[in-house]
Order: C-alpha cells, then structure tokens, then sequence
C-alpha cells in the first residue's frame, strides 16, 4: 500500500544542513499496523508529516498504492484515502464536536453512532457532542475528539502520532481497545507513532527509529523481546547512576 523509497530530510540551521530523517525506506501492507518507535528527537514525527505531506522530503520517493504522491499536497492526499492525527491538534472556534465528526465522515450521523466514536477514545460522549472544538477543551479532550474524528472518517491508511500524550490511564484502556479494533478484519492501514508497550504489542510490524534512520524493523514477535530487553538494560542503568548520586 505504502512504500518509502530513500526518504531524506534536512534543513538548514546556523550550523549547516541537519539530517532529520536520512535515506530512510519502509513498506506499509495493505491491512496492516505498524507502530513506530525509538528515542525522542529520532525523526519518528517528521516521517508521519512527510507520508502526509505536512513537510516535503528532499530526497526520495513516496509511493501509494502504485502511485508516485511525493509531490502531492496535504489536501490531495487526504482526498485519495491518507488521514493524520496530529500530536498537538488545532482548535476550531464555532466548530461543534458533533459537526466535526460529521464532516469527517462525510453525512450526518446518529447520536448513537457520534457516541459510539467518543466512548472509544473515553469521552462520556453525550455531553460533548454540542460542545465547540475550542479553547474550553482540554489538550486531552482535543486529542481524544481529534483521534475520534480519524477514526469515523476511516481512511484507508490512518497515520497517529502519539495519541498517547495527555491522555489518563483509564481512556488509554479504551484508546488501546478502539486500535486493537481497526486491525480486525480489516483492508485499511495504520502507522502509529508510540513509546507505550500496550501500543506497540498491537503492531504487526514494529520499526525502531533513532537519528533519522530504522535500526531494526521486522514483525512484532521478533522485534518486541529485544526492544523490551533494551528498554530494562536502560532502566537498569538509569537506576544505578541514580544510586551514586
């Protein structure tokens, strides 16, 4: 469905050219979840712009479903089947949760059916869907009603950058529930971006990603004991340098 050929970034600074993602390449399969992971400051969400055209990469290919997109704009993308939600999504003034919802499905819906959206991402939905997509929300409400809205417009390739942050304990439990769900039985694909173990169980396909290039990337089972294993040496160590101090 999606391949990545030798994908660069870089910009410039007062330094020189900075490599932020660096002739990277990865193939996502039609009805797959590919959770991507790694160290902050990797290139993990400058990769999940560039597949949706947020930021333009300056070397390499895009492909989509046989299809050359690397020159395509955010709108054209979003209109032949790729949705993103952001890390830190936009506010909309006059704009109800309801009418977002709507437009993001493309016809008007039930309350049952709006409700069915917010109560898997943990809104206590009916008390929402009047409420305006603005400044009254919390930065945990606006995520959830953000990762709500991908979700009802269920595009054929769901892009979610962190849609752990800022959210509680228990309407991650619902969250986790909800992406476990998109992958029954289903033709569409989704990348995530996720630090959280819960998440990244879920995957077919997990990619490591650190200094803007894939260190290791393969299916879930052969991936995940040696991520786990990194992750409590790392700890382990944290703890003893702790412990001189």
């Amino acid at each position: 469905m999606l391949t990545l050929q030798n994908i660069s970034f870089q910009v410039d600074s007062p330094d020189g050219t900075v490599g932020i993602v660096r002739d990277l390449s990865l193939t996502v399969e039609a009805g797959k979840l590919l959770v991507i992971t790694g160290p902050n400051g990797g290139g993990k969400s400058t990769l999940a712009k560039l597949i949706m055209g947020i930021e333009k990469p300056t070397g390499g290919k895009i492909i989509y479903e046989g299809r050359d997109i690397t020159g395509l704009s955010i709108t054209e993308r979003a209109r032949i089947g790729i949705g993103y939600a952001f890390q830190q999504p936009p506010r909309f003034k006059g704009v109800t949760v309801r009418k977002l919802l709507e437009l993001s499905r493309g016809e008007e819906m039930s309350d049952d059916a709006l409700c069915k959206y917010l109560s898997g991402v943990g809104l206590c939905s009916r008390e929402y869907l009047g409420r305006e997509v603005d400044g009254s929300l919390s930065g945990g409400e606006l995520k959830r009603i953000e990762i709500a809205s991908l979700m009802a417009r269920a595009p054929k390739l769901s892009i979610y950058d962190e849609p752990e942050a800022g959210i509680d304990l228990w309407s991650f439990a619902m969250l986790v529930d909800s992406f476990s769900a998109l992958r029954t039985g289903s033709d569409k694909s989704v990348v995530i971006i996720s630090h959280q173990e819960r998440i990244i169980r879920l995957a077919d396909e997990i990619a490591i990603i650190a200094d803007g290039r894939i260190q290791k990337m393969g299916p879930r089972d052969e991936i995940l004991p040696d991520l786990l294993g990194e992750v409590s040496d790392v700890c382990c160590m944290e703890k003893k340098e702790a412990a001189r101090v």
